[in-house]
């Protein structure tokens, strides 16, 4: 029988100061979850925790460290390439997301992503364009570990995001492709046995109305975490989208599906800029968070190359802020 989603424990667990590959995380005030009750666990799981050194299938480790009330640490994929994709899966982080939202990225370009972060001992994600079946199933089919469903605003929605996701008997998700089980280290058979314990599932409460409607969402069986997306918030509050602000509204909105995440046995998330950010989070409560991205990596590192410049050693200077996150 799989496990049953239960409320928070009262104690706190505190997190370690290490991530999965040396990452620096401060200390903080973190509660296990246990795995929600639609997930159960995997033979690759067991078979590891019981010392035997052959797995059926690799394991998806953020899904296990947000179980166990700790945080993990990744972020954005925007430029569309898998030589990036390789050096940045090897830096740390736990997991990358490759963003078919807001991206040209396409989906052949997707894949080779997924491997290569997944080769590299990093769980590859996917940002979905929408939340549509046919999205879920692709990314996955192709080697994604896990998705992130954006703009997720009622239970329905939540629903529909978990099913795209499942195998049936849990979900809708059809058999087919080959990807999925190379970039999890398996053969097919076993891939379409365990992916249903493995897959994570994120949804995006980025919106007023999914504020709102926090416990409806989060309440629906086989939700991992919750990943708040700052900018859309504050754009459906009638605010400038920004990183961080201290609006009222905006600090009690986070503080809600934190709390509501919390309660019903969800890993809160957030997207932040930096590791300073990061850090204040985490030491708030939240587990699942994506610091910057590749993009802002390579523009920030980048600028403050050319702003310690002697000011007659370049013949332009940067114009304004050119990315978002």
């Amino acid at each position: 029988m799989a496990p049953t989603r239960r409320r928070s424990q009262s104690h706190p667990l505190r997190l370690k100061n290490r991530g999965r590959r040396g990452i620096a995380l401060r200390p903080g005030p973190m509660i296990p979850l246990s795995p929600p009750r639609s997930q159960g666990r995997s033979r690759a799981l067991d078979s590891e925790e019981e010392g035997n050194e052959e797995t059926t299938m690799r394991r998806n480790f953020v899904k296990r460290r947000l179980w166990e009330g700790q945080a993990s640490v990744g972020t954005w994929l925007s430029l569309g390439s898998a030589t990036v994709a390789r050096y940045l899966a090897r830096v740390g982080f736990d997991w990358l997301t490759v963003d078919l939202e807001h991206t040209p990225t396409g989906l052949a370009t997707a894949a080779e992503m997924f491997l290569a972060v997944a080769e590299a001992g990093c769980v590859p994600l996917a940002r979905v364009p929408w939340n549509r079946p046919e999205h879920v199933k692709q990314v996955l089919d192709s080697g994604a570990w896990g998705i992130i469903v954006p703009m997720v605003n009622s239970r329905q929605e939540a629903e529909q995001a978990v099913a795209a996701a499942k195998h049936p008997l849990e979900g809708i998700r059809s058999i087919g492709g080959s990807l999925h089980a190379l970039s999890f280290g398996t053969d097919p058979a076993t891939y379409y046995q365990e992916a249903n314990q493995e897959i994570l599932v994120v949804v995006q409460i980025e919106h007023v109305k999914g504020v709102e409607r926090a416990e409806e969402i989060l309440s629906v069986p086989g939700i991992d975490a919750v990943f708040i997306g700052p900018n859309d918030l504050l754009a459906s509050m009638g605010e400038r989208p920004q990183m961080e602000s201290s609006l009222p509204a905006f600090v009690e909105a986070l503080e809600h599906v934190r709390t509501t995440a919390r309660r019903c046995g969800v890993a809160p998330g957030i997207h932040v800029a930096d590791a300073a950010a990061a850090a204040r989070r985490m030491a708030e409560g939240f587990q699942f968070i994506a610091v910057a991205s590749d993009l802002r990596f390579l523009v920030g590192g980048a600028r403050a190359t050319v702003e310690a410049l002697p000011p007659d050693a370049s013949r332009a200077r940067a114009e304004g802020e050119m990315v978002r996150y």
